[in-house]
């Protein structure tokens, strides 16, 4: 039994965590976006990016997308580790720990 769960360890270990997408929007936007805000930002701005989901404009916004992750549907656990890895670039650049 033991030696199972080693392995399963070292699988975790060794999934590769994939290439953060998010990139720094510029001009940042502040405050609650619209729908004609959320339209006008690039796939690179959001957490999810497939499915637009979680717009991170400023360190609000990544505060936020950060604390409403497991509350996305439809969403993939490869796009679920995209997203965890775009938190971790966006957190990253708005010195938020």
């Amino acid at each position: 039994m033991r030696m199972v769960a080693l392995k399963t360890k070292t699988a975790m270990k060794n999934k590769a965590m994939p290439e953060p997408t998010w990139k720094p929007y510029s001009p940042a936007i502040h405050g609650r976006l619209s729908t004609a805000d959320k339209t006008t930002l690039p796939a690179t701005a959001f957490a999810f990016p497939r499915a637009r989901k979680e717009p991170m404009t400023d360190a609000t916004h990544v505060r936020d997308a950060m604390a409403r992750f497991n509350q996305v549907g439809d969403v993939t656990d490869a796009e679920r580790d995209l997203a965890f890895a775009n938190f971790q670039k966006a957190a990253s650049h708005f010195d938020i720990r």
